[in-house]
């Protein structure tokens, strides 16, 4: 295919590339996306301090820098001024390989799906992933599938395609690294068709560090993903903390049985304190029963609205 024809054929694709100091990558991943023919390249800048912006800049990028701080919050700001049809996400930190673009916008543009992810556990280099950050994520991805009911292997990944159109029915307001959770658990909540494309990942470039700190980041995931889950499956959200208060109640309630059996010592205060636990404990399964009910009836009726476009 001629060089104008695939430049063409991508006219329509915005390449969105978050960036923080990352100026020992992001030329040659601007480089390598324009040799692929893509002319639409927008770096979404968190303030960097080093060289990343005149870099970018001089290989020919679009600029836009965030007005606050943090990746979810640049996201959502650049969402809204991005006007090609779809767009490509990726990090400029050099792990995700341009050259594999075209796998993961061919569903998005023959219509196949609204939301795509790359799924990085498919041809991940040795050493892309420290053992800690792989079974963090292993596990954030298991609590993902088992809250939301959806298998997705990488809920985590930074290289996704989007439609324009499915990114405007997001409702995101994380400011973090829970950005890439939030846009798929959105994604799932709204009715987008999601695909997972296996895709590769490389350890970062020499020189550069990651900004991920795995507990603090990790657990502000983890949640994430169990703060919405109450619009989502309900009777998970409220049935684990109802249950929490029910086990706290039995517990107490076993202590108050055993002094009254064996010492005949009564304990009013703490007999009050069960029964109230108890009582809680069952009305929040409740609302999760009825929670869960309404949010069923809310996914059949977005699917009727897929179904009638």
């Amino acid at each position: 295919m001629a060089e104008a024809d695939i430049s063409a054929k991508y006219k329509d694709v915005c390449v969105l590339i978050p960036t923080l100091n990352e100026e020992e990558s992001i030329g040659q991943v601007i480089k390598e996306f324009q040799a692929l023919g893509f002319q639409n390249i927008l770096l979404a800048d968190g303030h960097s301090t080093d060289d990343t912006v005149d870099i970018a800049r001089a290989a020919g990028a679009r600029i836009f820098v965030q007005s606050g701080s943090g990746k979810g919050q640049a996201m959502k700001e650049v969402f809204e001024v991005i006007e090609e049809d779809y767009i490509l996400l990726i990090d400029g930190d050099g792990t995700y390989l341009p050259s594999e673009a075209p796998a993961l916008l061919e569903p998005v543009m023959k219509g196949k799906a609204e939301h795509v992810v790359g799924n990085r556990h498919g041809r991940m280099q040795g050493g892309a992933l420290k053992r800690l950050n792989m079974f963090g994520n292993k596990m954030i991805n298991f609590f993902f599938s088992t809250i939301y009911r959806v298998h997705l292997t990488d809920i985590l990944s930074g290289y996704r395609a989007f439609t324009r159109e499915g990114i405007s029915h997001l409702d995101l307001s994380t400011p973090g690294f829970e950005i890439e959770s939030e846009m798929t658990i959105e994604s799932v909540k709204k009715g987008l068709r999601i695909v997972e494309v296996p895709i590769s990942y490389r350890p970062r470039s020499a020189g550069t560090k990651t900004k991920l700190h795995p507990f603090r980041d990790g657990l502000k995931i983890i949640l994430t993903i169990f703060r919405m889950a109450k619009t989502e499956n309900p009777m998970f959200y409220f049935g684990l903390i109802g249950s929490f208060f029910a086990a706290a109640g039995f517990l107490i309630g076993l202590y108050v049985a055993r002094d009254w059996l064996y010492y005949r010592i009564d304990h009013i205060p703490l007999t009050i304190l069960t029964a109230i636990l108890i009582i809680v404990g069952f009305q929040l399964f409740l609302i999760g029963m009825q929670g869960d009910m309404m949010a069923s009836m809310h996914r059949e009726l977005i699917r009727e609205l897929h179904r009638k476009k």
